[in-house]
C-alpha cells in the first residue's frame, strides 16, 4: 500500500490531523493496534479550547459539540471556605467548551467514515520505518500477516506508550519530566453537577474538582496519595470525602450516586524534544503529558496537529518544506507555556506532602491575590481558555 501520510494512532489528535488532510485531498491511512470500540470506551477530558473547538470546525465534525456541548464563560476557585468565580469571557472575551473527548472522537471517526477515510483497527506490532532517510515506511500485522505502508511523512499519534517516540534512538532524544508526589482519584456517575461551571478547590485535606460531561453526568476528582487503591473507595466514602473539600453551599447542594467508571491517575509533566525526526513527527501524548489541572493535554494535541497540517499542505500544495521544518520549534513554544501554566495550576491547588508552613502562606497569599487582582485573574484567564496558536 502507498499513501502520502501514514498516521499511528487514531485518537483525537490521528482523527483530527487525518479528517483534515482528507479534506485537503492529500490522501492518508490511520493505524491502530486496538479497535474502535476500545477507544469510545476510553474515558478522557472534556474542556475544549476555542482554538480546538475551531479546528474540529476546520475538520467538519463540530456540528453535534455545538449542539449538545456546554460552553462556559467561567469557572470557580475554592479556597478558605469561599467560592471565587472568574469571568474568563469577561476577562478575555473568550470562553471554552465542556464536550466529553469520547463525544469528540466518535464525531471525528464518523466523519472519517462519512469521507472516505481509511482506518485499519486491530493492526499488531505497528512500526515505522527508515524515517531518517528519503523512503519512510510502516509496518503492521493484521490477519497473521505483515503489511507495509510506503508513505512520504509518518505522524506519531500513538500516545505516551506508543511506538513512535521508542522508534526514536535515545541520543536524538532530549526529555524533561516532573513526576507529581500525588494522584487524582476520579469518578463518573449520572447525577446532576454540583455546579453549572467547574470548581477547582483548594483545601486542607487535598485538592478538588468539580467538572462534568453534560447537564446529567458529573465529573468529580480528589487528590490522593499514590499508593491508595480504588477498592478502598466506596462511592460513599468519595462523595463524603469531596463534600468536605467543597464550600458548604456546594456541599449541601450536590446531588450523589452511583459511579460507573472509577480511576486513580498519577500525575506527570513530560517533554520530548525535538518532535520531528526526518520523516516522523510526534504529536499530542506521544511528545507531551501535562497534569489535568489545567485542562491542556487535549487541547495541546489539537495545536500540534494545526502546525504539522498546515506544513503539510503547505508541502504538497506550495511545494515548500517551511512549514513541515518549523513544526518542532513552533509547536514546543507554545508546549512549553501550556506545561508552565499546568504546573502552576498544579502547585497551586494542591496540598504537597513537603509544601511547609511557610510554603502554605505563600499558597495562600497566591489564591487571595490571584482573586482580588484583575492583572492576575486575566493572565490566568487568558492561559485557561487557551493561547493563540
Amino acid at each position: 500500500m502507498r499513501t502520502k501520510v501514514a498516521i499511528i494512532g487514531s485518537g483525537p489528535s490521528g482523527l483530527l490531523l487525518g479528517q483534515l488532510l482528507t479534506n485537503a485531498g492529500i490522501d492518508n491511512v490511520i493505524l491502530d493496534r486496538v479497535n474502535k470500540d476500545y477507544i469510545l470506551g476510553r474515558v478522557r477530558a472534556g474542556v475544549l479550547e476555542e482554538g480546538m473547538v475551531g479546528m474540529l470546525d476546520r475538520a467538519g465534525a463540530g456540528a453535534r459539540m455545538h449542539k449538545e456541548g456546554l460552553p462556559h464563560d467561567g469557572f470557580s476557585l475554592a479556597f478558605d471556605g469561599r467560592d471565587h468565580r472568574l469571568d474568563l469571557f469577561g476577562l478575555t472575551g473568550k470562553r471554552v467548551m465542556v464536550y466529553g473527548q469520547t463525544e469528540l472522537t466518535h464525531d471525528l471517526m464518523d466523519k472519517r467514515e462519512a469521507t472516505g477515510g481509511v482506518t485499519i483497527y486491530d493492526a499488531g506490532n505497528v512500526a515505522p520505518h527508515e524515517f531518517d532517510v528519503a523512503s519512510p515506511y510502516v509496518t503492521y500485522e493484521k490477519d497473521g500477516v505483515t503489511h507495509r505502508i510506503d508513505c512520504d511523512f509518518i505522524a506519531g499519534c500513538d500516545g505516551f506508550h506508543g511506538v513512535s517516540r521508542k522508534s526514536v534512538p535515545e541520543s536524538a532524544l532530549q526529555t524533561f519530566e516532573r513526576v507529581y508526589p500525588f494522584g487524582w482519584l476520579g469518578i463518573l456517575a449520572d447525577v446532576p453537577p454540583v455546579s453549572h461551571e467547574l470548581i477547582y478547590a483548594n483545601h486542607p485535606r487535598g485538592f478538588a474538582l468539580c467538572s462534568m460531561r453534560s447537564e446529567t453526568r458529573s465529573r468529580y476528582y480528589i487528590q490522593c496519595a499514590l499508593d491508595e487503591k480504588i477498592e478502598d473507595w466506596s462511592d460513599e466514602r468519595f462523595f463524603d470525602e469531596l463534600r468536605r473539600r467543597l464550600p458548604v453551599e456546594h456541599a449541601e447542594r450536590m446531588v450523589t450516586g452511583p459511579s460507573f467508571e472509577k480511576s486513580i491517575a498519577p500525575l506527570r509533566s513530560f517533554v520530548a524534544e525535538p518532535m520531528r525526526f526526518g520523516k516522523l513527527f510526534l504529536v499530542g501524548d506521544a511528545a507531551h503529558i501535562v497534569p489535568p489541572t489545567g485542562a491542556k493535554g487535549l487541547n495541546l494535541a489539537a495545536s500540534d496537529v494545526h502546525y504539522l497540517f498546515d506544513g503539510l499542505q503547505e508541502y504538497y500544495s506550495e511545494k515548500s518544506a517551511a512549514g513541515i521544518d518549523a513544526y518542532s520549534s513552533r509547536a514546543l513554544k507554545r508546549v512549553w507555556r501550556a506545561v508552565r501554566f499546568s504546573w502552576s495550576m498544579t502547585t497551586l491547588m494542591h496540598r504537597f506532602p513537603d509544601t511547609g508552613e511557610f510554603g502554605q502562606k505563600i499558597q495562600e497569599a497566591e489564591l487571595d491575590y490571584l482573586v482580588s487582582s484583575k492583572a492576575a485573574s486575566t493572565a490566568l484567564a487568558e492561559n485557561y481558555v487557551g493561547l493563540p496558536y
